[in-house]
């Protein structure tokens, strides 16, 4: 049996659980989201608790735990939500918004529009160079976040380009010069 799986899920008093077969629709103050899951799983609602039980067959317990973490971060979603921040390096580089659209400078001969997929919100700083993307599916604001972040990935010699927010980038030195070599 798997550790993860084991723990039940405790459900605030705002969160509504559904179920129909291996769907399973969570509804909360924030939204809601639908998800299917293995049919072997037997996911039950008992006593304000969400609790998964697995068969007890080979090639089960990862599966335990990945359901339960799935069913864990769509209650964490509809209730608080999920933000995932990226940081703008480089001279001339920024973000703003044009109504729901991001538009970014970053050093291209052009700027680079960006539509968010439904459910995703930005929000730009005053500074604009920190990025903050929001939304309930935990898995799409991974997603976006990590889509911008390779529209200009940081670069090693000057760090310039997006990166997430605290990530350390691997820098490198630049040429070692003419120092030293006399004809």
């Amino acid at each position: 049996m798997s550790r993860v799986g084991r723990m039940p899920i405790k459900l605030p008093a705002t969160v509504q659980v559904t179920q129909n077969g291996n769907v399973v629709t969570v509804k909360g103050p924030k939204g809601e989201l639908t998800q299917s899951f293995d049919p072997a799983m037997k996911i039950t609602v008992d006593h304000g608790e969400l609790v998964v039980a697995a068969p007890d067959a080979p090639g089960y317990d990862a599966k335990h735990g990945l359901t339960r973490a799935l069913l864990n971060n769509m209650v964490v979603g509809v209730t608080e939500g999920f933000k995932r921040n990226l940081e703008i390096e480089g001279v001339g580089y920024r973000a703003e918004l044009q109504g729901k659209n991001l538009v970014l400078a970053l050093g291209f001969s052009h700027t680079v529009v960006y539509e968010p997929p439904a459910g995703i919100s930005f929000t730009v700083d005053k500074n604009q160079r920190l990025l903050t993307i929001e939304g309930i599916d935990r898995q799409l604001v991974g997603e976006v976040a990590s889509k911008l972040r390779s529209i200009r990935p940081p670069e090693p010699y000057k760090g310039k380009g997006i990166r997430y927010a605290g990530e350390q980038v691997r820098r490198k030195a630049g040429k070692a010069g003419k120092a030293g070599t006399a004809k």
